[in-house]
């Protein structure tokens, strides 16, 4: 997920959108104030700061409209079948996944059984995630899901020393081919997908869909808003994400 600092002209917003109308909004120009100065700033710093206010604002605005649109998205398609998964304490079924929530979110780690390791890429996400998951299971549930025997899961886990993430194996069943794409000589993908359980109905709410044809030149693919803090965080800095540069399982010389 490294790419460059370039960023693409803003696209029309929500084309087709049935989000409902937002109240209206006060240009992001004329309340592109900033909160305070600091010590040493230019003139010229400060006009271009003032300007890149305007598009931050206007960033958070597209980022709302986005997220209402996503939320009106119509009934999504019916889970074909319950899988029958394997948790840290033995056989689980799909529903019981949501436990007391009637939302589900998902994630598919690569960490498949030909793999000796698992996916850097996914487990710093993860390793994040960890620590957000506190906050994020008081309103929903989370899985994490891997076609790994549960064992090898389990003591990844320990490893890592992760407390609070919830891991599965789907070994054996359709889960990784119906909400991952897994196929014959390709069967480790991973995926976010969001689930709902309204009136003792499964379905399919929302998945990530931005894989490599949606890329931009000189940017690999990823989600929006990008789900990984550690890329938010460098894209704060001057240096960005860097061209070429990925997390690491581990850093020892």
């Amino acid at each position: 997920m490294a790419n460059d600092t370039r960023s693409p002209s803003p696209a029309p917003c929500c084309a087709g959108a049935s989000a409902p109308p937002g109240p209206p909004l006060k240009p992001a120009a004329d309340i592109a104030i900033p909160s305070r100065r600091v010590p040493g700033e230019s003139e010229a710093y400060r006009r271009a700061r003032i300007e890149l206010l305007a598009q931050e604002i206007e960033l958070r605005r597209h980022i709302e409209r986005v997220a209402a649109q996503r939320r009106a998205l119509p009934p999504g398609g019916v889970v074909p079948q319950d899988y029958r998964f394997q948790s840290e304490d033995g056989p689980v079924m799909f529903s019981g996944l949501f436990g007391k929530h009637d939302t589900l979110i998902t994630y598919v780690w690569m960490f498949g059984p030909q793999r000796e390791r698992p996916c850097p890429m996914c487990t710093s996400m993860l390793s994040a995630l960890e620590g957000e998951m506190p906050d994020i299971l008081q309103r929903v549930s989370f899985a994490v899901v891997a076609s790994s025997p549960i064992e090898r899961l389990i003591a990844f886990k320990k490893e890592r020393g992760w407390r609070h993430l919830r891991l599965y194996s789907s070994a054996g069943t359709d889960f990784n081919a119906d909400y991952a794409g897994d196929t014959p000589g390709n069967d480790d993908n991973p995926a976010f997908n969001v689930f709902t359980r309204r009136d003792g109905t499964l379905r399919h709410f929302w998945g990530d869909m931005m894989g490599m044809e949606t890329a931009d030149p000189g940017q690999d693919p990823r989600g929006a808003p990008d789900p990984m803090p550690l890329w938010t965080m460098l894209d704060l800095t001057p240096e960005g994400r860097g061209t070429d540069w990925y997390p690491k399982l581990d850093y020892t010389p």
